[in-house]
C-alpha cells in the first residue's frame, strides 16, 4: 500500500505551536508530518486527514468541536465496551486535553481516532472509538495504525479496517 508522493502544501509549525498549546501537550511527530504531508485528505473514502493550518477541514477547530460533543456523553455505571477510564487510570473521562483523549481523525463511517497523551504508561496510545460507542486501545503509534489500516488489519475495534479487498489506497485532497 502507499499512499503517493506527500504533496507537504500546508506544512506551518505556527499552526502546530498554537494547536498544541491550546491542548497543553505535543501531537506525536510522526502524526504532524503525515498529516503536513497529506491533509486535508480523505483516505480510501472513509478516513479524514485535517490540518491545523487550513481554513476548511481544520485540525484545531475540529478537535475542539469534538471533544466538546465528547464532554457532553453522560458515563453511566454501564461502562462501555474498552473503557478508557480504566486503561488511563482515571475516574472522568476528559477530551481535548493532555489528561485525557485528543480526537485527531475520523472516518465517514462514524469512528474516531484519539490520541491520549499518558495513556500506554505515559508514552501515549490511541484509542478509536466505532460510532457506537465502544472504545478498542491500540499500543502503537499513528503510522502503524494507519498503516495496518490500510492493509485491512481490524484496527478501528472487531470487524473494522480501512479498506475490505487489496487494492492501493486512495487519496483526495481536500
Amino acid at each position: 500500500m502507499t499512499l503517493g508522493e506527500p504533496p507537504m502544501r500546508y506544512r506551518n509549525v505556527l499552526a502546530w505551536s498554537r494547536l498544541e498549546r491550546g491542548l497543553g501537550v505535543s501531537l506525536p511527530a510522526e502524526y504532524k508530518e503525515i498529516v503536513d504531508g497529506y491533509a486535508p485528505v480523505e483516505i480510501n473514502g472513509h478516513l479524514h486527514l485535517m490540518h491545523p493550518a487550513t481554513r476548511r477541514w481544520n485540525l484545531a477547530e475540529k478537535i475542539r468541536s469534538t471533544s466538546e460533543a465528547w464532554s457532553q456523553v453522560e458515563w453511566d455505571e454501564d461502562e462501555p465496551e474498552g473503557d478508557p477510564r480504566e486503561s488511563l487510570g482515571v475516574s472522568e473521562l476528559s477530551f481535548g486535553d493532555a489528561d485525557g483523549l485528543i480526537p485527531i481523525a475520523s472516518t465517514n463511517r462514524g469512528e474516531t481516532i484519539f490520541y491520549a497523551p499518558k495513556g500506554g504508561q505515559g508514552a501515549g496510545t490511541l484509542f478509536v472509538e466505532n460510532g457506537e460507542g465502544e472504545f478498542s486501545e491500540y499500543s502503537m503509534g499513528f503510522a502503524e495504525w494507519l498503516w495496518r489500516w490500510l492493509k485491512g488489519e481490524e484496527v478501528t475495534g472487531p470487524g473494522g479496517s480501512g479498506q475490505k479487498s487489496s487494492h492501493l489506497a486512495g487519496i483526495r485532497c481536500r
